[in-house]
């Protein structure tokens, strides 16, 4: 293991040319929407240029394979870590364009359950204090897999790609956050009840609902086309997606270096 940012330019050609690097998975990434919502410079600085920065260094080093991990709140971001993302995406899609050294490929997906900010670990924490389980919006809807589904998809959609391509992980049936926390309770052999309820707020663990965070959607997307490809993976799709024009990335990532 080896500590740095993906912003240091002169780190991350020593390292890619120190170890021969092949393959790059890059998952670095601030990814809490409410904290960026309030510190959107560190988030396009660290999300979009540090992709950028590790990307040209990539095929600078001769990197075969580039995949870049990003997330369903890169669709129709309503939030700055969103946007952050689907930036990064257009610079992969740009730098593909650009060169046929490095083949560079987008996985998109939901939330990983047991990663960090993971709403489950918190509902345990919160049902073993005695609660309440908070809950933003009784009718929030989110998508959810397991570290090793989300793992093995990614490295088999790496194996895939031919370059270019934007896969969407099968997530499977989306969850309704309430029902979660109903049930988390429930096997924990407790009654929930909503703590705003006045007629019928008799049991053992409250769910408080406070309110929608700055940025925060009901229901996650993972792609921007309507007709997904299948692939030789049966959870595993691709699509079309408009690319930026290459001419058209430098302008903007000038403008943004200004702007911060």
């Amino acid at each position: 293991p080896l500590v740095g940012s993906v912003q240091d330019k002169s780190l991350v050609r020593t390292i890619l040319k120190k170890y021969n690097v092949d393959t790059i998975y890059h998952a670095a990434a601030y990814k809490h929407v409410p904290l960026m919502e309030q510190n959107e410079i560190q988030s396009i600085k660290n999300n979009t240029i540090g992709t950028l920065v590790i990307a040209k260094e990539a095929v600078i080093a001769k990197v075969n394979n580039f995949t870049f991990i990003s997330t369903d709140k890169a669709v129709n971001p309503s939030n700055i870590m969103g946007a952050s993302k689907r930036l990064a995406e257009r610079v992969c899609h740009t730098m593909n364009i650009e060169q046929s050294v490095t083949r560079f490929s987008v996985v998109r997906f939901g939330n990983v359950l047991g990663s960090s900010g993971s709403v489950v670990p918190l509902f345990q924490k919160q049902i073993a204090a005695g609660g309440p389980v908070t809950l933003t919006h009784p009718d929030v809807i989110r998508y959810f897999m397991t570290v090793g589904e989300a793992v093995q998809l990614v490295i088999k959609a790496s194996t895939l790609t031919k370059g270019g391509n934007v896969f969407v992980l099968d997530m499977g049936v989306p969850v309704k956050i309430k029902d979660l926390a109903f049930k988390m309770i429930y096997l924990s052999g407790l009654r929930p009840y909503i703590e705003s309820d006045t007629f019928n707020n008799e049991g053992d663990i409250a769910v408080r609902i406070t309110g929608l965070r700055s940025g925060e959607k009901m229901y996650e997307e993972l792609s921007y086309a309507k007709d997904l490809i299948g692939t030789s993976h049966p959870r595993i799709m691709t699509m079309n997606e408009k690319v930026m024009k290459p001419d058209e990335m430098p302008i903007l990532i000038r403008q943004l270096e200004t702007v911060i």
